[in-house]
């Protein structure tokens, strides 16, 4: 079975994003993944901070979208590291999105974003899908704790 997310409203809605469940990593607490995400673009600027104080994550991926500001040279290479490291701290710091994580066992995890060809499946499913196997991933590291 494959399981789809999206918005934060519907089922496996804490997968996304935008979902409300906040961290601290670089010992600074950050509202979402997506504030995390968006911010390490611009890391070494006052950039960082004002996307980390947007009151959403839509308004933190729309500042990160925003090209008048100075993308880092190589964002490229390390926007998967990025995503990975905040969607697991994200889980790491939540124990109840983490058993709904955990709860998915050996599923497929998709991100169903109509619009999104690298993070999510695209609308005609080509996408990479690239939240939903770091998500898999993250499954894959958090799993020999929960067996204690």
């Amino acid at each position: 079975m494959t399981l789809y997310f999206y918005t934060t409203s519907a089922p496996y809605g804490c997968f996304s994003n935008f979902s409300s469940h906040g961290f601290i990593l670089d010992e600074i607490w950050w509202p979402t993944s997506e504030h995390y995400f968006q911010a390490q673009k611009f890391v070494g600027t006052p950039h960082v901070d004002q996307i980390r104080q947007v009151k959403t994550p839509k308004d933190a991926a729309r500042m990160g979208r925003d090209r008048s500001r100075p993308l880092r040279s190589d964002w490229e290479q390390v926007k998967d590291d990025i995503m990975r490291l905040a969607v697991l701290r994200k889980f790491e710091t939540h124990a109840d999105i983490r058993e709904v994580l955990l709860s998915t066992g050996d599923e497929l995890i998709v991100e169903n974003s109509p619009i999104d060809y690298y993070w999510g499946c695209g609308a005609d499913g080509s996408g990479k899908n690239r939240l939903g196997q770091i998500l898999m991933e993250v499954r894959e590291r958090l799993r020999p704790y929960s067996e204690d």
